[in-house]
């Protein structure tokens, strides 16, 4: 599945694996919501509840697009968090890995805390 991210700047394209936290947010789409930035880290809220998955992690690549499940949000990180030990990107706590970004994800430093995100399905 492909997804659209979009904030008043710009907007960026990820492609999703079928897991069941991606099935769960394919039926909360579209959404909109709130940014909020953690170090090099997108996350918002989606409003979908699901439960943390057995391959969960908290050390990721830039680019991966992972569901918070502690927070019930999409976690984008592009880069080290506060978190971090080094260049890493280390998430608050393990999250369910659903996905990864299409082309750069340092584009994500684009988007403020505060602005307003849309997500949306793509045809696939």
């Amino acid at each position: 599945m492909q997804i659209r991210i979009s904030w008043p700047s710009g907007h960026l394209t990820a492609t999703l694996e079928n897991t069941p936290t991606t099935e769960a947010l394919a039926k909360a789409l579209p959404l909109v919501s709130t940014a909020r930035t953690w170090g090099q880290e997108v996350y918002f809220d989606t409003g979908v509840s699901v439960p943390r998955e057995t391959d969960a992690r908290q050390v990721v690549e830039p680019g991966t697009v992972a569901f918070w499940t502690d927070g019930d949000a999409l976690a984008l990180p592009y880069g080290p968090t506060p978190i971090s030990q080094g260049d890493e990107c280390r998430l608050a706590s393990p999250c369910n890995v659903l996905g990864r970004i299409d082309g750069d994800p340092r584009r994500l430093a684009a988007i403020r805390n505060g602005d307003p995100v849309r997500v949306e399905r793509l045809n696939d």
